[in-house]
């Protein structure tokens, strides 16, 4: 095939899961139960059909400079240049099973470095304020970006394929994985139970409540999948944990106060 047709592929698959996995948690958090849960909600008003059309038209923007980069080192001689494998073997199942966690770990510290880069006064009006549109996110928001910010997102490809040996199946989990954190982050609900935050392991990953702060903010808690980061540079909100918990602890009472107050 040739390389517009392997993008418009790319791109016909991504815009699916898009649409597939934002749009099933819309549905159910936003249309189906939206009046039973919406004493849950983690800011209890709900973004505008601007804010959908907004999120959504930017995020079609972004999948195609994701198709577009995924097109270039894969379709290109800059293929020469990853360490792309097709042979799951080649480097032993031990190396071809370890190798998914350590894609995320080092995604999350791409994306926290990235984005606290992208907060600085100098750049943050140009690369990041596009996303922050998105004061009170929905699952819309989850590839909600400026170009320029989505050109520094679609980075972490070619740095994993520079770094590491990996095969296309490891990228296929990969992206369905992230999209589907990155959705749930800016879903506007908590799933995780009360306790998490406090756990020993659950105040290690990140949240929807710790996500959706960031939005609301615009400082701290920059971290993706985990929150070592976070922590470990003393960025974490310190109303986080009670933040989490008063989602969990509100009723619907208090809910119908806090929206008449």
């Amino acid at each position: 095939m040739a390389w517009y047709q392997y993008f418009l592929l790319i791109a016909l698959i991504i815009t699916l899961r898009y649409f597939i996995i934002a749009g099933i948690l819309f549905l159910i958090y936003y249309k189906w139960l939206r009046k039973r849960i919406s004493y849950r909600k983690i800011q209890l008003r709900f973004p505008k059909n601007a804010d959908y059309r907004r999120e959504i038209v930017y995020s079609i923007i972004t999948v195609v400079i994701f198709s577009l980069v995924t097109v270039l080192f894969l379709f290109t001689p800059l293929r020469n240049s990853t360490q792309l494998y097709s042979q799951d073997a080649k480097y032993g199942i031990v190396w071809y099973i370890a190798s998914f966690p350590l894609m995320f770990i080092v995604h999350d510290a791409y994306f926290y470095w990235t984005h606290r880069l992208m907060h600085h006064p100098a750049i943050f009006r140009i690369f990041h304020l596009m996303h922050h549109r998105s004061t009170n996110p929905s699952p819309w928001a989850a590839l909600a970006f400026h170009p320029l910010e989505a050109v520094v997102e679609a980075g972490i490809f070619p740095v994993l394929l520079m770094v590491m040996p990996l095969t296309t199946g490891h990228f296929t989990v990969f992206f369905i994985i992230m999209l589907v954190y990155n959705v749930y982050g800016h879903l506007g609900w908590e799933i995780y139970p009360r306790s998490f935050s406090r756990h020993w392991l659950g105040r290690w990953i990140n949240t929807s409540v710790n996500h959706n702060q960031h939005h609301q903010f615009f400082k701290g808690n920059y971290g993706l999948y985990f929150l070592w980061w976070d922590r470990w540079m003393g960025t974490i909100r310190d109303d986080y944990e009670t933040g989490f918990e008063a989602v969990h602890e509100r009723g619907p009472h208090q809910a119908a106060e806090q929206r008449s107050a």
